[in-house]
């Protein structure tokens, strides 16, 4: 017998993936929590009946929130990750020598507690000195930390749950005034294929508090279409401004490299009719 897992990324559409075994499930305070082994991907963390990561396709996820930012603003101390309990974002934070800092606030500690467990290749610089997690709402988090932050970054679930506020216009306001003087933020924001709308609200929002907005996009097999995209919001430094020379190639990347870092800005004509 065959057993398959689906996840309905649409009313009309899904994917579909083999599976081995269900390693772990539970039903915490926000979220149905599953963890299961797949022929194609490998381990595949599940929030909801929505794939989050897997082993197989995670760097490029974790590799795209993270180091176009880092890699613009010029030190980065002090960084805060809302979300991504599973603690890739973390992980590729944690390769640049600069951060002194770098805080995790997760709304659903077990999610960062089953990642610790079954996913140690994406979670297991959670335990670094330099990292503090914080289990808590992200929005009351920001609110509750101005002039904090040199960059911060918003790895949130789809909206829909507990992250809906994480891509409302009063949520980014507040980033900003969690930000210092010259700090920047990046958002994932969906697919350009599924999510039209919620990518022009947002990129709308961004562009309305911080004086440089850009939006990339990148490859990922197991999100809706497979085609994903983030948005970063800046008050000083821009992405597309640096010098190619002083990007740090981090150690271990599958995904990006120096030379790529301004080239995900180019993006295909119907997404750019998204942003006008």
């Amino acid at each position: 017998m065959e057993l398959w897992y689906t996840e309905k990324q649409t009313e009309n559409y899904g994917i579909t993936a083999k599976i081995t075994e269900t390693i772990h499930t539970e039903q915490s305070e926000f979220q149905k929590v599953d963890l299961i082994n797949t022929e194609q991907w490998g381990k595949m963390l599940v929030l909801d009946g929505m794939v989050m990561t897997t082993d197989k396709d995670e760097f490029v996820y974790h590799e795209m929130i993270t180091h176009i930012a880092m890699n613009t603003h010029p030190n980065p101390k002090r960084v805060l990750v809302v979300g991504g309990g599973d603690g890739g974002a973390i992980r590729e934070i944690l390769k640049y020598p600069s951060v002194e800092t770098a805080v995790l606030a997760e709304i659903d500690g077990r999610v960062i507690e089953v990642s610790k467990q079954y996913l140690p290749e994406i979670a297991g610089k959670l335990d670094d000195p330099r990292v503090d997690v914080q289990v808590v709402d992200g929005i009351q988090y920001i609110a509750d930390n101005k002039n904090s932050f040199d960059v911060i970054m918003v790895d949130s679930t789809e909206p829909v749950g507990p992250a809906v506020g994480l891509f409302a216009h009063g949520f980014y306001v507040g980033i900003s005034e969690a930000l210092k003087e010259d700090g920047m933020m990046v958002a994932q924001t969906e697919s350009p294929f599924f999510n039209a709308d919620l990518i022009k609200r947002v990129f709308k929002d961004i562009s309305s508090i911080f004086p440089v907005t850009r939006y990339y996009t990148g490859h990922i097999p197991t999100y809706p279409s497979g085609m994903w995209s983030w948005t970063i919001g800046s008050k000083k430094y821009d992405p597309l401004e640096v010098n190619e020379a002083d990007l740090i190639e981090p150690e271990g990347t599958k995904y990006y490299h120096k030379a790529m870092h301004k080239t995900v800005f180019t993006v295909p004509k119907f997404v750019q009719e998204l942003l006008k």
